[in-house]
């Protein structure tokens, strides 16, 4: 995780509440109707996944085609952030460690 204190947020989008959501043990502000992908890129996550015999996964189409942005979403692998919204209390966690890394999607 990176976060290099710059605001990747657009100041004049009108947004809904502030949620709290937690990334790896780590609490993060979000917004509701933002997807986990959003708030993770905005605090400077970019890495969400490990694949295996490749390396770190980010980001890739943003539109739930590519499984490159998998995270484990309160407990349940295998979820898009870039399809799911934030809900406040939220616990996701990367899927980076060897631990904790992916099950391939099926």
């Amino acid at each position: 995780m990176h976060d290099h204190g710059i605001q990747l947020r657009i100041p004049s989008v009108n947004r809904g509440r502030k949620v709290r959501i937690r990334v790896d043990g780590r609490d993060l502000a979000a917004f509701k109707g933002e997807t986990i992908h959003a708030a993770m890129i905005a605090a400077g996550i970019q890495h969400f996944r490990h694949a295996p015999g490749s390396g770190p996964r980010g980001v890739f189409c943003g539109m739930g085609i590519c499984y490159d942005c998998m995270v484990r979403v309160n407990g349940k692998d295998n979820q898009r952030a870039c399809m799911t919204q934030v809900k406040d209390g939220m616990e996701i966690q990367t899927l980076i460690s060897k631990e904790t890394g992916p099950k391939e999607p099926r």
